[in-house]
């Protein structure tokens, strides 16, 4: 190899990268490509959904407790169990991951007077007259590229890296 900086064009692969035919076609209007970004925001949203508080009255089987550490469990447990039930109840409650469309309702935003401007009353104002700001979809800069397969944004060739390995819309057939 050689040690000196006047040959450094970086060499690349030249085998042809692959897109399955429905990405193609996925892919080729802007109505598909909002609609797989509502569908990425949607599964964003879902991701905690599944999440499952932890039981401390559930034994796990490879953590265990020597004989001083149990007894002394028993004597704490002892005394102030009606108290430590209301605590883990208000526990319980209170770590139960929620949607923001739950949390929405929640809200009770129907009984605010009419003037007061809320998540579902809120309006956009007229179009803007400069344009658009992009955001890099790895990292959150401004973003100057756009991907060919996907569409996604990114700022870097570090990002666009990252997102050709873990996020682009890439399904090769």
């Amino acid at each position: 190899m050689e040690e000196d900086g006047s040959n450094s064009i970086r060499r690349t692969s030249g085998r042809t990268r692959k897109v399955a035919t429905k990405m193609v076609a996925a892919l080729a209007s802007s109505d598909n490509r909002t609609q797989a970004a509502l569908a990425r925001l949607d599964a964003l949203e879902n991701d905690n959904a599944g999440f499952e508080a932890a039981d401390p009255n559930i034994d796990d089987d490879e953590a265990s407790l020597d004989d001083d550490d149990q007894v002394y469990m028993q004597r704490k447990q002892s005394k102030g169990t009606k108290r430590k039930t209301r605590q883990a109840k208000a526990l319980e409650a209170r770590k139960a991951p929620r949607t923001f469309l739950e949390l929405l309702n929640d809200a009770n935003l129907e009984s605010l007077p009419p003037h007061v401007p809320t998540y579902w009353k809120a309006a956009v104002g007229p179009p803007s007259s400069t344009a658009r700001r992009h955001f890099c979809t790895v990292c959150g800069f401004s973003a100057n590229y756009t991907c060919v397969r996907c569409g996604m944004r990114f700022c870097s060739n570090r990002c666009q890296n990252v997102h050709n390995d873990t996020r682009c819309l890439k399904f090769v057939a």
